[in-house]
């Protein structure tokens, strides 16, 4: 762990997990099963979550890391803001487009060049709220014949619609869990 060059809050250890592995098991830090969601009820999903994320970015310790090189709660919902746009992105790719590489996203770069440890949380929890209605709109308008159209990750994980809606859903949760809301 390292300071920042901006001499702010420590630096947080690269997640280099690849985590598609929720796609077939339950985990076992949160307890989700991305193979019990029905997709088309992501975007009421998202929806129902996105009040709890809200509440967490309205806590008087938002900005306090619970330990150094674990996020606080401002920054994983403003990791969770960018979640829903890049989805939401790719999502949009996976049916305009057959077969479509995803941009490589580093999430831990993000949050380092973006400062989300110094972010406005009543901002992010607006954007945030922005984000998910964007993204559970176009989750709720994807049609029964387009569930299966595929896309790709910049390291060959190949998803669906479906499994990405899945995958990403467990992004979301996951974090709730992490922040305790």
């Amino acid at each position: 762990m390292t300071n920042d060059a901006a001499g702010g809050a420590p630096e947080i250890e690269p997640d280099t997990k690849d985590w598609t592995w929720v796609l077939d098991a339950r985990c076992p830090e949160c307890g989700f099963a991305a193979h019990d969601v029905d997709p088309r009820g992501i975007g009421a999903t998202v929806r129902d979550l996105t009040p709890r994320w809200v509440s967490a970015l309205a806590r008087h310790d938002v900005r306090v890391r619970p330990e150094p090189a674990v996020w606080s709660t401002l920054e994983y919902g403003a990791h969770v803001r960018d979640v829903l746009r890049i989805f939401d992105g790719r999502l949009a790719l996976m049916l305009e487009q057959d077969d479509p590489p995803f941009e490589n996203w580093d999430q831990d770069a993000t949050a380092l060049a973006d400062r989300y440890d110094l972010q406005d949380p009543a901002l992010v929890a607006d954007e945030l709220v922005d984000a998910a209605d964007a993204i559970a709109a176009r989750f709720d308008a994807v049609r029964d014949d387009q569930w299966e159209r595929p896309g790709r990750r910049s390291n060959g994980s190949v998803f669906t619609v479906r499994t990405l809606g899945q995958y990403f859903l467990h992004d979301v949760v996951h974090h709730l869990h992490d922040v305790h809301a």
